[in-house]
Order: structure tokens, then sequence, then C-alpha cells
């Protein structure tokens, strides 16, 4: 039995259309069935710290306090503007959004060190 390349492609294509749907599966899951945002801020009064989230630019991101202007919300900042450590927090790893010149953003307030974060 012989593979046309048109069959070769039509597979493919069906293979990269079906991974957005896993992947917002994988983050559903992860949030433990909390909304995933998608855009600035994460969903007030139902997304905790460290929910999986999608950010403005299109990242993979995760609710933080702090970063973007989003009120009483938690941010939804890119990995590429986080710094994480081996923490535990919620259902992940420690993140803070960066602030620029060394600081990160913990709520309202600048911290020079993940050891200063207010975790829960």
């Amino acid at each position: 039995m012989q593979l046309s390349i048109a069959t070769l492609l039509l597979a493919a294509a069906g293979f990269v259309s079906a991974m957005p749907q896993d992947n917002a599966a994988i983050m559903a899951r992860q949030n433990q069935n909390r909304p995933v945002p998608n855009g600035a801020c994460c969903v007030a009064n139902t997304n905790l710290k460290q929910d999986t989230c999608t950010a403005a630019n299109g990242e993979v991101g995760r609710c933080v306090p702090g970063g973007n202007n989003c009120g009483a919300s938690l941010s939804c900042v890119g990995q590429s503007g986080l710094t994480c450590n081996n923490v535990p927090e919620r259902n992940a790893n420690l993140c803070r959004a960066n602030a620029g010149n060394g600081q990160l953003f913990d709520g309202a307030n600048l911290i020079s060190s993940l050891d200063q974060a207010t975790v829960n």
C-alpha cells in the first residue's frame, strides 16, 4: 500500500490542528477546571496564583500578583517575564513578574528576591 504526499499532508495537518485543543485541555486540567485566561488579566475571584494562562503576547504564562494593571485581579504574565523557583505555591512553583532593575512584583509591593514573596 502506497501513501501519497497528499495523504501524508492531510494527516500532518490533522495532527497539527489537534494540538491547540490538546494544549487547552492540559491547561484546564492544570487549573483544576478553573478558567484558562487569555490576555493581560486573570479572572477575578476565580483564578488562583500560579494558574496557567495565555498572556496578551500569546505566550503561555502564569497568574501572578502584580505585573499588569489588573486592579484586584491577578496578572497573566508570560513565562519570559517571570522569575520562578522550586518553592511550591498552589498548584505549581512560586513565580513572580519581573519589574525591572532586578526587582519583582509581589502584588502592590516590589521585592528583590523570591524569598520575600508572600506565599499561599
